[in-house]
């Protein structure tokens, strides 16, 4: 629990829903226990792509598609979604949600492993929409950025890990130790780089949202680790 339960249940029920094909995309996805983004990240992702305008999204975790289409369908008409996802029995569910939804020419989705796909991507994106993997996140990072455009925003999703993140290491359960070292080195290497500006928000599972600013430069890798390990 990031927040109090009902505060985020208050907050919740102000939202206005969203189209029918995306309810039910979204039940499927809790009925069969699919990660999509949380309401009040839903909520946070529509006011974003509302105020930045983005042409060009990459979204790195497709899941069943459904973040995707929410992207598509309140981004700006030209918005074209490139999206990645390499669990094989989600990639045909993901495509025939994206043909049922008419957005086969808005969405374009790569299978296969993140990390390799990202190291071949060229060009540039406006937004980043980073929900895959979270031990994974540092990894991707140096890619990641290499591909948002300077003044685009990155988005990271479910970085406080239901709010284990602030606890100690040694608090967490030992085969969620390396998630949450990786989390802390993640999210200190966001706040401490010249490259970035980087606010974090208890938002759903927490949102860290950060803008690339040209010209600056990432932390040297290993530094901050035992910077974040410190953190109490």
């Amino acid at each position: 629990m990031i927040i109090e339960d009902r505060m985020a249940a208050f907050i919740d029920s102000l939202d206005r829903g969203n189209p029918p094909f995306l309810d039910e995309i979204e039940k499927y996805a809790l009925e069969t226990g699919v990660p999509v983004v949380r309401r009040a990240t839903q909520s946070l992702l529509k006011f974003l792509l509302a105020y930045s305008k983005p042409k060009s999204v990459l979204e790195v975790g497709t899941a069943i598609g459904f973040s995707a289409l929410l992207m598509s369908e309140y981004g700006p008409e030209d918005c074209h979604i490139t999206t990645i996802e390499k669990y094989e029995k989600r990639i045909p569910i993901a495509k025939d949600n994206f043909s049922r939804a008419g957005k086969e020419d808005k969405i374009t989705l790569l299978e296969g492993d993140a990390a390799d796909i990202l190291k071949k991507l060229t060009g540039r994106y406006d937004m980043v929409f980073m929900d895959a993997a979270k031990g994974q996140y540092l990894n991707f990072l140096p890619d990641v950025l290499r591909l948002l455009s300077p003044g685009g925003l990155l988005i990271s999703d479910n970085v406080l890990q239901e709010g284990d993140i602030i606890q100690s290491r040694f608090a967490v359960n030992r085969r969620d130790r390396t998630i949450h070292a990786r989390m802390r080195e993640y999210l200190y290497v966001l706040k401490h780089s010249d490259e970035l500006e980087t606010i974090i928000l208890p938002v759903g599972d927490g949102a860290a949202l950060t803008i690339k600013i040209s010209g600056g430069r990432l932390p040297q890798a290993g530094a901050e680790t035992q910077r974040a390990e410190q953190i109490p």
